[in-house]
């Protein structure tokens, strides 16, 4: 399965994390893990509800969570935000 790094930035915790995703996964199961794993990397002091989302970084453009890593073109590198 191939894979991308991505760097999340979590603007409530001014810090960015990277997460490696798969290419083929739908964006709905990638920002369920992203959240998950941000809580676990935060030993609980983040805790995320159901209307977070994720966003590109650079534009703020909000990403269609309906479609895979793939279809959105997002690559080793990709900048995204947590909001």
């Amino acid at each position: 399965m191939d894979k991308v790094l991505i760097e999340v930035y979590v603007p409530v915790l001014e810090k960015s994390y990277d997460f490696f995703v798969p290419l083929q996964s739908q964006m709905s199961e990638v920002l369920m893990l992203i959240k998950k794993g941000i809580t676990e990397l935060t030993d609980g002091d983040y805790v995320s509800d159901e209307n977070v989302f994720l966003c590109h970084r650079d534009s703020g453009a909000i990403i269609n969570i309906n479609k895979s890593v793939y279809e959105l073109g997002i690559k080793n590198g990709s900048r995204l935000m947590l909001i």
